[in-house]
């Protein structure tokens, strides 16, 4: 076989150089840092391709296929925006119903981020995108002023009805109307639940009933089985159900308290709302909700940024699987590089290291080089030029954790005044590669 008609470069550009407010990662098993390094670790695993074409022209053709630049990631993140399953959750109730428990239930993360993550968005509503503003698969708009006589209570209408306007045709809105379990005085809210409901009649609605606790017989110190059995809330949750009627789709029974509350599980009745919940979505925003409560990442981990990493690291591997699992209109390797630069862009924030775009890029190079090259390899023997369909769901999934993990111990190190220990990195990700690959397994 004759040798591709298109001639090899004949010089190789230099590798961008890293940004210093980057610590070096120094050892044999990372400085693939550049595009060209990374892939000559690839070359030398392609000896039948090797026999054929120009080891140099394969390894500047496959860098060509993973350089994204700045304005390109910028252009990918706002394809990948109109690609996400993102729902909108529109929660109306009075002041401690309950919304804000609502929002760490459904994104596990802490109530102080949830709390700093509230961002005003009218006079009368705040709102607070997960896990990013950028990239959001969850979109909660908390209603404020509810209860307070002051306030106008057809203004507060109106902005309702303006936030659940369609602007955006391929999001899923549902509207959850929180009411605690011993609150009777209701007719504010009924009020502008009517109004709602004839204005928006398709829009689906939950009624979250909540704080149970608070009706429990004084020889009930700790939440019963799910679903409740004590005729106190029975008669309650059938008043208020009562009180909606019409103005709801679903009700469910749900107590989220803090941890120092002692009552077990913190989270009392979260199978319910996310089961109530995937019945009102489409299938694709219900799938990725259940997908973000995956028991798994809550675990305690004895580090509390590991954790809090965690609960944004799932968010993006389920976009990545999302978008890899569906045509879309540009290559898989540059989606999921300007996811990976998002996500590590996003944990040197919580991490207290700031990065930009290029500097979040290079870092995702240096931690990802060598192990990208390995685990792909014998991938590329098979499927050069279809390179995209490597990447099926479950493994853009699993990378994409595999290297949220392993910037967190990049990070993690930082924070602890030491040196990242490239050798640490790249057992992390490797290891978590391994777990995730089982975890997002496709059917």
């Amino acid at each position: 076989m004759s040798e591709p008609s298109e001639a090899p470069p004949s010089e190789t550009p230099e590798p961008q150089q890293q940004s210093s407010a980057i610590a070096p990662l120094e050892g044999a098993s990372l400085k693939a840092s550049g595009p060209f390094a990374l892939w000559n670790g690839i070359a030398d695993g392609l000896t039948g391709w090797g026999r054929l074409l120009p080891v140099q022209w394969v390894v500047e053709k496959l860098a060509s296929w993973f350089s994204v630049g700045d304005d390109q990631v910028a252009e990918i993140l706002e394809q990948v925006r109109a690609a996400l399953p993102t729902t909108e959750a529109l929660m109306v109730g009075k002041p401690q119903a309950g919304k804000s428990s609502i929002v760490r239930g459904l994104t596990g993360v802490s109530a102080d981020i949830v709390g700093q993550g509230f961002r005003p968005h009218t006079q009368h509503t705040q709102r607070y995108s997960y896990p990013t503003d950028d990239l959001p698969l969850l979109i909660f708009t908390d209603t404020v002023g509810l209860g307070d006589v002051s306030q106008n209570i057809d203004a507060i209408t109106q902005e309702l009805i303006g936030e659940l306007q369609p602007t955006d045709q391929r999001r899923a809105r549902v509207l959850i109307l929180t009411v605690k379990i011993n609150d009777f005085a209701t007719d504010t809210l009924r009020q502008i639940a009517n109004q709602l409901r004839q204005q928006y009649p398709d829009v689906p609605c939950l009624l979250a009933v909540t704080c149970l606790h608070e009706l429990y017989p004084p020889d009930v110190s700790d939440h019963p089985p799910y679903p409740p059995s004590l005729e106190g809330i029975d008669r309650a949750f059938s008043a208020v159900q009562a009180s909606f009627a019409g103005l709801y789709d679903h009700a469910v029974l749900i107590d989220f308290t803090l941890e120092e509350d002692d009552f077990t599980p913190t989270f009392y009745g979260l199978e319910a709302l996310v089961n109530a919940l995937a019945e009102l979505l489409p299938e694709a925003e219900a799938r990725a909700i259940h997908q973000l409560l995956d028991e798994s990442v809550g675990e305690k981990l004895g580090n509390l940024y590991r954790e809090a990493g965690r609960r944004y690291i799932l968010p993006f591997a389920v976009m990545a699987a999302t978008l890899a699992a569906v045509p879309l209109p540009f290559a898989t390797m540059p989606v999921l590089t300007a996811l990976q630069v998002s996500l590590v862009g996003l944990l040197g924030k919580l991490y207290g290291q700031p990065l930009s775009p290029s500097q979040a890029g290079g870092l995702v190079s240096a931690i990802a080089g060598g192990f990208l090259a390995q685990a792909i390899g014998r991938e590329l023997i098979k499927f050069i030029p279809g390179f995209g369909s490597v990447i099926a769901a479950s493994w853009a999934a699993a990378y994409t954790w595999a290297l949220g993990e392993a910037a967190c111990v990049y990070f993690g190190d930082l924070l602890g005044g030491k040196k990242p220990d490239p050798q640490r990195i790249q057992a992390a990700m490797k290891e978590s590669f391994a777990a995730a690959k089982e975890r997002f397994k496709q059917p």
